[in-house]
């Protein structure tokens, strides 16, 4: 089925801001823009076959240059928080934008590859964005050349396929940033979803979200999520790794990691009764609870807040280039960064 091609909006200055569509047999949708390779829509049945939009965004393309919470963003080429806001690549020392705190996170908010303009290429079921990046741009070295290919199946699976290549030793490390609401994008809180994640170990933090270092065990907290449990249940815990987030906003070691692509989470709506399986072949995921979505008008003029959506964010662990322990984000030269990650929903 051909990809639709649509206008949605204008850049800042003056050019012509695009919406594809991939769909399948099923009734599910995917609306996806080349500003920011954003997911805009996702529109899936229910266990009735009722169809509803499940992730939060917004109506207009404009309204993404703002996008305080990075709705459905590509995060690049540095997802999540590098501590210190620097960090060193064959000897040499790189400053990035101090802007969270004395830290770095997602490389930057206005620079950063969720508000530019990617260039898109169109298969039959599927969009590529390809998106080239300059030696330097953000503090970060090499000229990179990334894109992420969205495709979806019959069995209603969104699939994301990253890869990203440089001619100096940097930091690759994207992720997606979709919120998601499985009883749909305008039906307020999350916390009664029930979540369950193939991780046995986080990465704890400290003040200001940079992790220590430890790989710790989850048993026995509240970040155990290997049985199924509803979001809501704990999160308020007197715990004090949710009083440094506020809740839920944490790096899960994914159990058995070898770079193949797996199953690391199941969330369930008992409301709505539809259920996303994710996938893939990174070494954590950032589940994030919306703890800080601070109150926005979205699509259809919905009132969005705290704890509206849920992301499941894939990645190399949180400020892995200071930490020897974790699994390497540096990329370049004769190494390339290649990634899958797959949500699929039933």
């Amino acid at each position: 089925m051909a990809v639709e091609k649509s206008v949605f909006g204008k850049s800042p200055d003056g050019q012509e801001v695009m919406l594809y569509t991939l769909k399948n047999s099923r009734g599910m949708q995917a609306v996806l823009t080349n500003l920011g390779a954003i997911i805009v829509k996702l529109l899936v049945p229910d266990k009735a076959g009722n169809v509803a939009d499940v992730v939060l965004g917004f109506d207009k393309a404009e309204d993404y240059y703002k996008n305080p919470s990075f709705f459905g963003a590509v995060i690049g080429p540095s997802a999540n928080r590098v501590g210190g806001a620097e960090f060193e690549a064959e000897g040499e020392s790189y400053r990035l934008d101090v802007n969270d705190g004395p830290n770095n996170l997602h490389s930057h908010f206005e620079k950063g590859y969720h508000k530019q303009l990617w260039t898109a290429k169109t298969t039959d079921n599927s969009v590529t964005f390809l998106l080239e990046d300059s030696d330097g741009n953000m503090g970060f070295p090499g000229n990179k050349s990334v894109q992420v290919t969205y495709s979806i199946s019959e069995d209603n699976a969104l699939t994301l396929h990253y890869h990203g290549s440089s001619d100096k030793k940097t930091i690759l490390n994207f992720t997606n940033h979709t919120y998601f609401n499985l009883d749909g994008h305008d039906s307020g809180s999350i916390e009664a979803h029930e979540l369950q994640l193939k991780a046995s170990c986080y990465t704890p933090v400290v003040a200001g979200a940079i992790p220590t270092g430890e790989i710790a065990p989850v048993k026995g907290t509240p970040m155990d999520f290997t049985d199924s449990k509803v979001i809501g249940r704990e999160i308020n815990e007197d715990f004090q790794q949710l009083k440094f987030t506020g809740g839920y906003d944490h790096n899960w070691v994914i159990d058995g990691w070898n770079g193949e692509v797996k199953e690391f989470a199941v969330v369930k709506s008992p409301k709505s009764g539809r259920v996303m399986r994710a996938y893939t072949n990174l070494p954590g995921v950032q589940f994030y609870a919306g703890n800080n979505i601070a109150p926005q008008t979205g699509k259809g003029g919905v009132c969005y807040g705290k704890r509206h959506g849920l992301c499941l964010e894939t990645q190399y662990y949180p400020d892995s280039v200071h930490q020897s322990a974790f699994p390497s984000c540096i990329f370049g030269k004769s190494t390339e960064y290649d990634s899958v990650t797959v949500y699929r929903f039933e």
